[in-house]
């Protein structure tokens, strides 16, 4: 009986494990070098004073994740779709135009990382003159891209930029055992506070927008409907939620930040002019000479494996909203991707430093997020599209992350404010009253339906 039992459990744990996944892609997207460059540079500007942001994201990140997986669960629909049928055609293109505007200089700036990155190892191998060009890299991979993913291949890529971002992550958690971390400075950074200086609103909703972030919430319910699941998988799609956002990125961000934390600023690095190769001196103390490149490295799996999923993003909700296939089987879809690929390539020649633009990115993209949480609670709540609504405990746990991203996203707005001549900060200000108006409006419109029932 005992040989029975174990070889059920063995059995169920292996079928369990097989399952599991979607969640995962959205952390594999998260964990990405625009949340790696957040940590680093929250680290090495303000010390542990952001480490409450940090435990924060991976808590928030879970639960944005479980609500939209809630929903996507009980629809067996994707948002968009489920947004045009209950909320009304507006708001769906209002929700397909906030996810493509933030996956869309997402993809920008990771394409600029990726070139950038990729230049400058090979210009250390090989100092080929025309091999040290960024712009040159940025067409090459938008190509492969391109074919990778409307031919299905990029999928191989993507496994080994895996497993380098992998091994970078295994020496950033191995450094927090042997760098020396303060721990009353550490308990400090638990401790709610904006630090004062320039860019900490920015670092703040940079790492928040690490982990709630538009693009994921959106593509629970697609990436849940390609793996079959329905309202019998809960407790499959919970552990999924649970295993991948909240312990496996959770335990990513506390690494890469408690390091960052303790070992920059005692390097003089200057928070203001952070660059990667400065960034690179945090796994010193485990890989020495080879810090830089492994560093480098990671960057570049991590671009690699983030801009496959980023890719797919604005194709699915537009296909979503058009009624198109979702796959390349269908050559609408199929040439989409392929568009949205090559165009990256633009990223390429995108002028500056790229590591405070991924900074910028993951910001930009909290923004628009607090539409899509909007959306996500009250289609939960309405007993016209779900047959089981949410318990009043998830909805104060979902009111209370709409509120923290709001408060991070209007602060970092706040800032843009006082150099809102600068044709950027006009963009991210405009597009945060676009937002605002938007939720105001959709809050609104739900309303007078409400009552009018």
């Amino acid at each position: 009986m005992a040989t029975e039992t174990q070889s059920w459990g063995i059995g169920t744990l292996r079928s369990f494990l097989a399952r599991v996944g979607p969640t995962w892609l959205a952390g594999a997207i998260a964990a990405g070098p625009a949340t790696m460059a957040s940590l680093l540079v929250a680290g090495a500007s303000f010390g542990y004073a952001l480490l409450w942001v940090v435990v924060l994201s991976a808590v928030l990140g879970a639960l944005g994740q479980y609500l939209a997986m809630r929903l996507g669960l009980f629809t067996e629909e994707g948002l968009v779709r489920v947004a045009e049928r209950h909320l009304g055609e507006f708001w769906a293109w209002v929700l397909v135009v906030d996810v493509v505007l933030a996956a869309g200089l997402a993809q920008l700036v990771i394409m600029k990382t990726l070139a950038d990155v990729s230049a400058a190892m090979a210009g250390d191998l090989v100092g080929v003159a025309a091999l040290t060009d960024p712009r040159v890299w940025g067409v090459t991979w938008a190509v492969i891209l391109a074919a990778g993913l409307a031919g299905g291949g990029y999928r191989v890529a993507e496994l080994g930029a895996k497993v380098v971002v992998s091994l970078v992550v295994l020496a950033f958690v191995a450094a927090a055992f042997v760098v020396p971390i303060d721990p009353s400075a550490a308990a400090s950074g638990l401790v709610p506070t904006i630090p004062e200086g320039v860019g900490g609103a920015l670092v703040a909703a940079g790492i928040l927008g690490g982990a709630v972030h538009i693009t994921l919430l959106t593509m629970q319910s697609y990436t849940m409907r390609a793996r079959g699941w329905t309202r019998g998988d809960r407790d499959i799609a919970t552990l999924d939620v649970g295993s991948s956002m909240l312990l496996a990125f959770g335990a990513y961000s506390l690494a890469i930040f408690l390091v960052a934390a303790s070992v920059l600023p005692a390097l003089g690095v200057d928070p203001g002019t952070v660059t990667e190769l400065q960034a690179a001196e945090a796994l010193g103390p485990v890989a020495g000479e080879y810090a830089t490149w492994l560093f480098l490295a990671g960057l570049l799996g991590a671009a690699v494996s983030t801009l496959g999923g980023n890719t797919v993003v604005p194709p699915y909700v537009i296909a979503d909203k058009l009624e198109w296939e979702r796959s390349i089987e269908d050559t609408r879809y199929r040439a989409l991707l392929a568009a949205v690929a090559l165009l990256s390539a633009g990223g390429a020649f995108i002028e500056g430093a790229f590591f405070p633009l991924l900074v910028l990115v993951l910001a930009f993209g909290l923004v628009g997020t607090p539409f899509v949480l909007v959306v996500i609670l009250l289609l939960s709540n309405d007993p016209d599209v779900v047959p089981e609504t949410n318990p009043l405990a998830l909805n104060l746990a979902g009111v209370a992350l709409v509120a923290v991203a709001t408060f991070l996203a209007a602060e970092f707005v706040r800032d843009e404010l006082a150099t809102v001549t600068d044709p950027l900060s006009a963009f991210v200000v405009a597009f945060a009253l676009a937002m605002a108006l938007a939720t105001l409006g959709l809050l609104a419109a739900y309303a007078r339906r409400f009552l009018e029932r």
